[in-house]
């Protein structure tokens, strides 16, 4: 199945990909450390960032 997938990518975007995953596991965390603090505006810039790289995630997807 994933060679299908990797098939179906356009190229680069598999090692793209793989530098998302990062991007937003990174993301998370900043995340969750702004709401261990409470910080209202870092919490939004990590929400606006995440939903900026989930829209890449799906339109690498798709």
């Amino acid at each position: 199945m994933k060679q299908i997938v990797k098939r179906n990518l356009p190229r680069g975007s598999s090692s793209r990909i793989g530098v998302l995953r990062l991007e937003l596991d990174y993301e998370l965390a900043t995340l969750y450390d702004a709401m261990q603090r409470n910080d209202d505006e870092e919490k939004k810039k990590c929400k606006q960032k995440l939903e900026r790289l989930r829209n890449e995630w799906m339109r690498l997807h798709s």
